[in-house]
């Protein structure tokens, strides 16, 4: 048996099943190749062979279940395949749904343009990005395609220009059977195949790998694969055809976080986690690793703000930022300050002298931060003084009159809010203000925000390691300053808002270009890093380059061809 990743133990809840598995498969073989014996190398007769393409849906098998539990039939596949473990679906950040997931392998595109996100299909663009049935059918009307589905849902949005619709609901064996009797009989171009026994399991029980009946329902799952694969491999016509046979998982699950695990990108969210093969007789292995994605640096530039030189970033316009009395505010900012222990020194400030007087301004105080503000005295945070970077904010709700204060999208303090006037003459500011003392600090700000809103504890946890705020955050529309710090020259700090609240520093600012990895923030990553390893999306691609199928640019695809090694000759 061809091992998917270095042997890993079975968890004791499979173990019952392996005289089940073995009784109906065998896996010390291969699954024969009658369509290289039959060619030599002959490249002439190779390239005149009718190309058709197998394609089985797994829904809700993670990828690295299937690495756990390394089910033998797909093992086997693997051996003569491209295949990625750790798979995404989506690299978007909507929730999961198992029509969200079927949308991007059968359209080739992502949520962003299907507009599929919810299990009622609400919203969907499937006339603008339809699915493969539809596509092919437009390209070559005398294609024939089936499509058999453990889910009416799957025919009735993605199969309506199938030449031939097979329902079968919630019954993979039915499924299992229709994919082998047209195999065995019909001359279709595309079969689609679609499971839906491990989704089910899971949703009784959970997706982890040492619950018994998710784990079986995968092995029987890789059974009826078996199954399939004999039957495509006795056709009649075999000798003469050339097969690509792609077996994906449409998503993961919800599993048992690992307190151990920094990865806060996609690849470590195991709700999208699916695996993705491209098979064929001819092709040698190529296994493709996602990237090294538990730690990402954050990379960029800052003003050293120390407490010697005492360098300042201020806005000019003094009456920019005054929260008035019981406003709706919310301050948000990126620091990293050196290892040690401070006394008081501010690094954020709308006020005159620090402590004292209308206003607000956030201090180091020893190895934490703390806000001082006119209407609700003190409120410290959590530590920051450790020489890694933190994520700081504060909340001036004056709906409920409260005050709150959290470090990395935890909350700290919540204090009761006084009915003072904050308004004050004294300019925002970064780095040193009236009243400090301290002059061993040093600290580089970034990603400072103002919000004209008191955002609620869920939303800070939500974003509470993003680096940036994308345009696609709910709240973008309530910047009211936003300086992302990351210039790396000059004494002009760009508000991006759109309001036009420039910091402006005088001298000579020492800028610091930094390279961070951390586990507490999660720096946004260019769409090329996630195409690393096959997404979904990139199944319909591969498959109409496989059929011969030009693809327009009006089709605007998301995905990308993986191409194969083969073993022998050329296709």
């Amino acid at each position: 048996m061809n091992k998917i990743t270095t042997n890993i133990n079975r968890f004791t809840a499979i173990a019952a099943t392996v005289l089940f598995i073995a009784a109906i498969s065998a896996c010390n073989k291969d699954f024969p190749s009658r369509l290289k014996d039959a060619s030599g190398n002959d490249t002439v007769g190779i390239s005149a062979k009718t190309r058709k393409v197998l394609y089985i849906i797994v829904d809700g098998a993670r990828g690295r279940a299937i690495k756990s539990i390394n089910p033998p039939n797909i093992a086997r596949i693997t051996k003569n395949s491209i295949y990625a473990l750790d798979a995404l679906n989506d690299y978007n950040k909507n929730t999961m749904t198992n029509a969200g997931a079927w949308a991007s392998m059968i359209t080739g595109v992502g949520s962003d343009k299907h507009g599929v996100i919810s299990e009622d299909f609400a919203g969907n663009k499937l006339t603008a990005y339809p699915s493969v049935f539809t596509r092919l059918k437009q390209a070559n009307a005398k294609l024939r395609t089936i499509s058999i589905a453990a889910s009416g849902a799957f025919n009735a949005n993605f199969s309506a220009d199938a030449t031939v619709r097979q329902n079968f609901e919630n019954n993979d064996v039915s499924v299992k059977n229709a994919v082998k009797e047209e195999l065995m009989n019909g001359d279709a171009a595309l079969v689609v195949g679609q499971f839906h026994s491990a989704e089910l399991a899971a949703k009784a029980s959970n997706y982890e790998t040492y619950t018994p009946e998710y784990a079986n329902a995968i092995l029987q799952i890789d059974n009826y694969i078996g199954e399939i694969m004999a039957a495509l491999s006795s056709r009649k016509t075999f000798s003469n055809e050339n097969w690509l046979v792609v077996i994906a998982s449409n998503k993961g699950g919800v599993i048992t976080a690992d307190p151990a695990s920094t990865d806060l990108t996609q690849y470590g969210d195991q709700t999208r986690n699916n695996f993705v093969i491209f098979y064929n007789p001819r092709f040698s292995t190529l296994f493709i690793p996602k990237p090294n994605s538990d730690q990402i640096p954050y990379v960029g530039a800052s003003v050293q703000f120390n407490y010697t030189e005492r360098p300042t970033a201020i806005v000019t316009d003094v009456n920019a930022y005054n929260f008035g009395v019981n406003g709706n505010y919310t301050i948000e900012l990126l620091i990293k300050s050196k290892e040690g222990s401070y006394i008081y020194p501010t690094f954020l400030s709308k006020r005159a002298a620090s402590f004292t007087g209308a206003g607000w301004n956030m201090f180091l105080e020893f190895d934490k931060w703390t806000l001082n503000s006119s209407v609700a005295n003190q409120a410290q945070g959590g530590v920051v003084s450790d020489g890694k970077w933190h994520k700081l904010t504060a909340v001036f709700d004056g709906t409920n009159k409260k005050v709150r204060v959290y470090t990395d999208g935890v909350l700290n303090t919540e204090r009761d809010m006084s009915t003072n006037n904050m308004n004050n003459t004294a300019p925002f500011k970064i780095g040193y203000n009236a009243g400090d003392g301290n002059t061993s600090a040093n600290v580089l700000v970034n990603s400072l925000q103002v919000y004209n809103v008191a955002l609620t504890s869920q939303e800070i946890s939500n974003y509470s390691c993003k680096t940036i705020v994308a345009p696609t955050n709910p709240h973008y529309g309530n910047l009211i300053g936003y300086w992302p710090l990351n210039e790396g020259t000059g004494t002009t700090i760009k508000d991006i808002s759109g309001k036009g609240k420039d910091l402006l520093m005088g001298g000579s600012p020492v800028w610091e270009n930094f390279s961070d990895a951390g586990s507490l923030l999660c720096p946004e990553i260019n769409d090329s890093y996630f195409r690393l390893v096959p997404n979904n999306v990139d199944i319909p691609f591969e498959l109409y380059q496989w059929l011969g199928i030009s693809i327009p640019l009006s089709w605007n695809l998301d995905g990308k061809a993986w191409n194969p090694i083969y073993s022998d000759i050329k296709p």
